[in-house]
């Protein structure tokens, strides 16, 4: 049976990142996608314009409606902006207990757009993170979360730790903006497992931090272990990047569907 993954984000009307790319991402993993939208953004690839957050009301009854009546076999979090929706995503998680739950924590866009805001780190931290199966901040959201900065793999695993004692069940932090070559650390309360990647310089990454958790979630769901989802996750999203989209006048989407239309250029 296909299994299914419930994303609970924004949507990016460019539809590089957000609740579009988790739903291509999921497809690209054999998952049957849905979603609850929490915000709606006004942002292209040139940066975000606007954010509208969708009432808590609407938010929770998009959970109702989904929980109710189709079983779900992993959550993704992306994008939630401020305490209101925090709470009512996490009571809605605490009464139908999904077994896997990635949260990916957007804090700013590339742009410099704050997506989280300020006044609601606390309730993530204290709604959310105790629900997590895995949380994946990269160096600047994991800095942020602990309020210093990181900048070796030393510090990472110092952030890691602390990460992991606000409650979730694992902790990876994403390495992809130290100097020289990258490496995700995942840490989970016993054992470090560290991920090597390699640099690939392409313009092209809008929505790489929304794919990478949509694919873990995928993974999950599909019955891998966290350390087996986290490595083919990372595996999918070098080769989105790779095969980049020459979309927009500034940072174009990853290509989530690589495997079937590798082309990396698209006709005006």
């Amino acid at each position: 049976m296909m299994k299914t993954v419930l994303t609970i984000a924004g949507s990016d009307s460019s539809g590089g990142a957000g609740i579009q790319a988790d739903l291509k991402t999921f497809s690209a993993h054999g998952v049957y996608g849905m979603s609850v939208i929490a915000a709606v953004t006004a942002q292209n690839t040139q940066g975000v314009l606007a954010v509208e957050d969708i009432s808590p009301d609407m938010i929770g009854k998009q959970i109702d409606a989904i929980f109710t009546d189709i079983p779900v076999h992993a959550v993704k979090i992306g994008m939630v902006s401020d305490n209101a929706s925090i709470k009512i995503i996490a009571d809605k998680l605490k009464i139908y207990q999904p077994e896997y739950i990635v949260l990916d924590p957007v804090m700013v866009s590339k742009s410099g757009y704050d997506l989280l805001k300020p006044e609601a780190k606390q309730a993530l931290i204290e709604e959310l993170l105790p629900l997590a199966t895995v949380i994946t901040p990269n160096l600047k959201e994991a800095g942020v979360l602990i309020d210093q900065s990181i900048t070796d793999l030393q510090e990472m695993e110092q952030a890691a730790e602390k990460i992991y004692n606000f409650g979730p069940k694992a902790v990876l932090i994403k390495g992809g903006h130290l100097e020289g070559e990258p490496v995700d650390v995942l840490y989970d309360g016993n054992s470090w497992k560290h991920f090597n990647g390699k640099r690939i310089n392409k313009n092209n990454t809008h929505g790489t931090g929304c794919t990478l958790s949509s694919a873990i979630a995928g993974n999950l769901a599909n019955g891998h272990t966290l350390e087996e989802a986290v490595l083919k996750a990372k595996t999918y999203i070098e080769g989105a990047i790779d095969h980049g989209l020459a979309i927009g006048k500034g940072v174009g989407p990853t290509n989530h569907l690589y495997q079937w239309f590798p082309e990396t250029s698209v006709i005006d």
